[in-house]
């Protein structure tokens, strides 16, 4: 158990980048202020994943100091799209298609926070109220010099990629979120750092104190290349099967174990380097997939979880020595049958399929059309004995 000291190190320290004003973070830390810490999430999917969890954590490790956390659920600037890390302009969604996306977004928060503690704000809530003198009031809160010397927007407009308006105007918008609720620590990745910047200027403008900035590392999906991200389909959502999010948490490559370790588990460091000196990379995956899954599912459906996949799956199989199977990046249970000719006929792996037969990471496919898309790596079993490793 964590002393209150030990608990600020933690906080400041654990996962985190980069802390702007870190001595007057930590000055209110020690003298048990309950500062206002803010994390904005636009629900662009449905789904929270690994990534937002790493967020998540850290906003835990606040709440036990006794800090208010405030929530804002993106609704309106979700129909804008943050350009933070984009290439190109994110494709606009409807006022339907957010509600929908958001609809258990508490649900899924709730499983790393004390979700009856947290304070929940839609930024629709104010800025569907927002007549246009008080959008051109905020527009003058920054310039467009600030705006376009983000590295993501420079590299698009050299690329002879369009920047809407738009999206000019979301950082400012996201720094208002800052005003509305009076915030006095904002937290994010550090793909989000000059929104959070922004924030501070738009507080300012509006003669409130500026607040905190604290980023964390982002977090490689299961290609171990790429931030985790739904879009490019290497995430591992909050609310994924125990059994699914176990096959995926397999799949990572062994450099990102450590990583992960610290960034998607509750686990202390001193834990985590005495597992790391004990098991080898095999033994140490199935660990973090326990310790996991137990956050998000609890531990009886860890535990019966990891002894499912173990049952499934021998040492020499996890190991990597498995037969490869080449397949183009969008398949379906038949062709992979097929391919790997476990079946002679179309009808005998329409069957197998059907029958419960096919299986990808863990996860039975019972629909022959279902699409497939493959990255690289995946664990394929069909039937009881024939196992291949997908090679695109």
């Amino acid at each position: 158990m964590l002393n209150r000291e030990d608990k600020i190190k933690r906080v400041l320290t654990r996962n985190v980048v980069e802390i702007i004003k870190r001595d007057h973070l930590e000055n209110n830390l020690r003298a048990g202020k309950k500062l206002r810490v803010k994390l904005g999430i636009d629900p662009t999917s449905p789904d929270l994943h690994l990534g937002h969890a790493v967020l998540l954590h850290k906003l835990r490790e606040f709440q036990e100091l006794g800090c208010i956390i405030v929530l804002i659920i993106g609704d309106f600037t979700a129909r804008i799209g943050d350009p933070s890390g984009r290439s190109e302009s994110r494709p606009p969604l409807s006022e339907s298609e957010v509600r929908r996306n958001m609809r258990t977004y508490l649900k899924q928060a709730s499983s790393v926070l004390d979700i009856k503690k947290v304070e929940i704000a839609h930024n629709s809530t104010w800025f569907k109220k927002a007549a246009l003198p008080q959008i051109l009031d905020l527009a003058r809160a920054g310039t467009i010099q600030q705006v376009l010397r983000r590295a993501d927007f420079s590299k698009r407009i050299k690329s002879g990629e369009n920047i809407t308006f738009l999206e000019l105007l979301y950082p400012l918008f996201q720094g208002y979120d800052s005003v509305k609720i009076r915030a006095d620590l904002e937290i994010g990745g550090t793909d989000q750092t000059f929104n959070l910047l922004m924030g501070r200027k738009v507080q300012r403008y509006f003669g409130l104190k500026e607040q905190d900035v604290l980023t964390v590392e982002l977090l490689e999906g299961t290609d171990g290349l790429k931030k985790m991200s739904k879009s490019v389909g290497n995430y591992i959502g909050l609310t994924e099967k125990p059994a699914e999010m176990v096959g995926k948490i397999m799949r990572i490559p062994d450099k990102l174990i450590h990583k992960y370790l610290f960034l998607c588990t509750e686990l202390e460091a001193d834990k985590i380097q005495k597992l790391e000196k004990q098991l080898p990379p095999r033994d140490l995956k199935l660990e973090l997939a326990r310790e996991i899954v137990k956050i998000h599912h609890g531990e009886k459906a860890a535990e019966k979880a990891v002894k499912e996949f173990e049952k499934l799956f021998s040492k020499k199989e996890l190991s990597g020595k498995l037969p490869s199977l080449k397949s183009a990046a969008h398949t379906n249970p038949i062709d992979l049958i097929l391919r790997a000719r476990v079946a002679e006929s179309k009808s005998k792996s329409w069957q197998l399929v059907s029958q419960g037969g096919f299986e990808i990471d863990c996860k039975v496919i019972k629909n022959p059309r279902e699409e497939i898309i493959v990255k690289g790596g995946e664990v394929v079993r069909m039937g009881k004995k024939k196992i291949f490793r997908l090679k695109l």
